[in-house]
């Protein structure tokens, strides 16, 4: 395994030039009573046994970066036990500005606030983006197309507000035309929406090429600094077909593949070709990673993509992402750890959670802000 952090280059300057996550707080939020926690500009490691909730303040930063929870959690779930109501606050600091993010759950209903006025989870988005690394991710590669599709679209969500409007947009319009081909419609109505799929799913398409291509070069640069013997890619496969350039081809490419298919989808039900139902593919030396790729090479597949997705940030809005890192350190050998905290050094603000400070050298722990976790903090 090469030396990443010798290999892999960062340009430009720290997390301090640009906005950083100053000061968590949380009320009757899940384990926590209440709680505040003060971030270092640099790296903040929590420490603490298992269950004490460390998770949960990664979840709550997320939420109030990412405006999404890699839980998915109803808003009830959110709230400390037998409380009606709760709480979370982040404090922004950075390039002359104070921005307060919150999320309020009460009534079983939850609601962001941005700066003391009512707002959206797209309204949270893109002021302070976040990259989040935990256990769950390290099984990408092995699992279902969607969950590689989910990684592209959550990451893209945060860089782009036009991304995320066309990915819902989408979403819709396959649910309402697949509850159509359930009705058996007149071909002139399904004719309708499928131009509507076909027109709103091309500009998905084009989007998401556009973003793995970005990733993707990252992506190679920093799988082959941790492994310089192997070669790696990642390439999106369109289940209509091989992709033209333009929109407005992908559109027709679309539409006619939707025609082929029509008998098959109205006696399914469902809408059987689109980017909901397409590929993000991993190969190590032309072979599928999937398929093929040894649990230490996915694992590497994996922490190339997070980093890659750092990277893409920086190069896009011009400042790095909040990186969080939830106990994923348990999960690596010694070496994929020093690659992560090689690639971090002070430049990236990031948040560890871990029962093991064993697991980070003495350097490392000299540099960050060490908080204990435990049931007196709860």
């Amino acid at each position: 395994m090469g030396d990443v952090s010798k290999t892999v280059q960062i340009d430009g300057g720290s997390a301090c030039d640009g906005i950083v996550a100053a000061e968590l707080s949380v009320f009757h939020y899940r384990s926590f009573e209440a709680f505040t926690l003060q971030l270092d500009p640099g790296v903040t490691v929590l420490v603490g046994h298992n269950a004490v909730g460390k998770t949960n303040l990664v979840e709550a930063l997320q939420l109030l970066t990412a405006g999404v929870s890699f839980r998915r959690p109803a808003p009830v779930e959110l709230l400390r036990e037998g409380c009606p109501s709760g709480r979370a606050m982040l404090r922004l600091m950075g390039e002359g500005r104070l921005l307060d993010h919150a999320i309020e759950v009460e009534e079983g209903k939850r609601r962001f606030i941005k700066n003391g006025k009512n707002t959206n989870a797209a309204g949270i988005r893109g002021v302070l983006p976040s990259v989040l690394f935990c256990p769950d991710h390290l099984d990408m590669v092995k699992r279902s197309a969607s969950a590689r599709r989910a990684a592209l679209d959550s990451f893209g969500v945060q860089l782009n507000a036009q991304y995320g409007k066309l990915l819902s947009a989408y979403e819709r319009t396959v649910e309402q035309r697949n509850n159509l081909l359930k009705e058996c419609p007149s071909l002139d109505l399904l004719e309708v929406w499928d131009e509507s799929l076909a027109r709103t799913g091309a500009a998905l398409l084009m989007h998401r090429r556009a973003l793995l291509e970005r990733i993707r070069v990252r992506f190679i640069e920093v799988y082959q600094a941790i492994a310089p013997h192997e070669v790696p890619d990642v390439a999106y496969q369109a289940s209509i077909g091989v992709l033209p350039d333009d929109r407005d081809e992908v559109s027709e490419l679309f539409l006619r593949v939707l025609r082929e298919r029509r008998e098959e989808e109205l006696r399914r039900g469902l809408t059987l070709v689109g980017p909901h139902r397409d590929e993000v593919v991993f190969t190590i030396d032309g072979r599928s990673a999937r398929d093929f790729g040894s649990q230490g090479q996915q694992r590497s597949i994996v922490l190339a993509w997070k980093i890659a997705e750092v990277q893409v940030t920086r190069d896009i809005l011009g400042r790095y992402p909040l990186l969080l890192l939830d106990d994923v350190m348990s999960e690596l050998d010694a070496d994929r750890r020093n690659a992560i905290m090689g690639f971090i050094a002070d430049e990236i603000q990031t948040i560890i959670t871990t029962t093991n400070l064993g697991y980070f050298s003495q350097d490392v722990l000299d540099r960050a802000k060490v908080v204990r976790i435990g049931a007196e903090e709860r």
